[in-house]
C-alpha cells in the first residue's frame, strides 16, 4: 500500500477528470444513495429489509470511494507537459521504440500508475517498462525484465505530450 504522504504525478488533463469524478459522487452520487434509503426506508421495518441494507452498503462503498479520490487530489502535484525537455525519457513522455526481440515498432506514454492503461499503451512509470526506459535517449538499448522474459528495446523517438 502507498505512503498516504506520497506525492501522486498527474497531467492536468487527469487531475480535472478526478475533481469532475468527486465533485460528481459528492453531489448526485450521494443524493441517488440517499433516495434509495429513504425508498427502503418506507417499506416499513428496516431490520429486515434487503433493499435498505444494500442500499446502506452501496452508501458505504461510495464513502470510501470519496475518501479515495480526496486522499489522491490531496497528495496530487500536477506536472505542466508542455515544460518537459524532449532529451530523454520523463514522466510523460511518448516513446517510440523497436521491440528487437519481435522486430515491431511500439509507441508507449510513460504515466503516473494512476493513469496506466495497456489498451492506450500507457505504462506506469513504476511498472517494468516504465522504470526500463526512464532516463533514457533516443539510441539507447535497454533491457526489461518481463513476465515472458527479457526484452530489448531500441529507443527511435521521445516527444511531450
Amino acid at each position: 500500500m502507498a505512503d498516504k504522504r506520497e506525492v501522486i504525478y498527474l497531467s492536468r488533463e487527469k487531475y480535472e477528470e478526478l475533481r469532475r469524478e468527486l465533485a460528481e459522487l459528492k453531489t448526485k452520487g450521494r443524493a441517488e444513495i440517499a433516495m434509495k434509503i429513504a425508498e427502503a426506508r418506507a417499506h416499513g421495518d428496516i431490520s429486515e429489509n434487503s433493499e435498505y441494507e444494500t442500499a446502506k452498503q452501496e452508501q458505504e462503498i461510495l464513502e470510501l470511494k470519496i475518501q479515495k479520490l480526496e486522499e489522491t487530489l490531496a497528495r496530487a502535484k500536477v506536472i505542466d507537459t508542455k515544460n518537459l525537455p524532449a532529451d530523454k525519457v520523463y514522466l510523460y513522455s511518448k516513446v517510440k521504440v523497436l521491440n528487437l526481440n519481435t522486430n515491431q515498432i511500439i509507441e508507449y506514454t510513460i504515466v503516473s500508475s494512476q493513469e496506466a492503461n495497456s489498451a492506450e499503451k500507457k505504462v506506469s512509470v513504476q511498472s517494468p517498462i516504465g522504470k526500463g526506459l526512464l532516463g533514457k535517449r533516443v539510441g539507447d538499448v535497454v533491457e526489461v525484465k518481463v513476465p515472458a522474459g527479457i526484452v530489448k528495446y531500441k529507443i527511435l523517438e521521445i516527444n511531450r505530450l
